[in-house]
């Protein structure tokens, strides 16, 4: 399955923009202090003009924008039985809101106890914002690890709590 990229100027700084023909596979915050080097596995070629990376970078306008709320795009998400069982009910955490990682592990059907297995499982996620790992925080309300950088969740979790007091 050959993959292909494309950089994203967000406001919150560049992002990489991964896809397969039929599914975004990534999108991270890219650049030397983060997790992602701005260049993606060596496999990947530049944009070769397919239409879901123009889409992922469509609806992120929107999110950014605060004109979406939702993704409506196809995912391929690849990562162990556990970490899908995460991301799965990551993806249902809704705009605006935020609950803990323990919350989170609750409602995924796994043991308080996993409340760390969680939390690595959410600082994997291939694609966040679309996965929206920045909406998990600290049981204390604090904000927590986030490979996009503490300052881009802050700005993340602002942006979607200023959309909402406009509805």
């Amino acid at each position: 399955m050959s993959r292909a990229y494309r950089y994203y100027d967000a406001p919150t700084g560049p992002m990489l923009i991964v896809a397969t023909e039929e599914a975004i596979c990534g999108l991270y915050f890219a650049g030397p202090e983060r997790k992602r080097e701005i260049v993606p596995d060596a496999a990947a070629v530049p944009d070769d003009g397919r239409p879901i990376l123009a889409e992922c970078a469509r609806q992120l306008d929107e999110y950014f924008a605060g004109a979406r709320t939702t993704f409506d795009l196809p995912l391929l998400l690849e990562g162990t039985p556990f970490q899908l069982t995460v991301w799965n009910e990551l993806a249902k955490v809704a705009y605006g809101t935020t609950m803990s990682y323990g919350e989170l592990a609750r409602r995924a059907g796994l043991p308080k106890e996993a409340v760390r297995a969680v939390g690595s499982a959410n600082g994997s996620n291939p694609v966040s914002i679309v996965v929206p790992c920045h909406r998990i925080i600290g049981a204390d309300g604090s904000l927590t690890g986030y490979g996009g950088g503490l300052e881009n969740k802050e700005m993340l979790l602002a942006l979607e709590a200023d959309q909402l007091s406009l509805l």
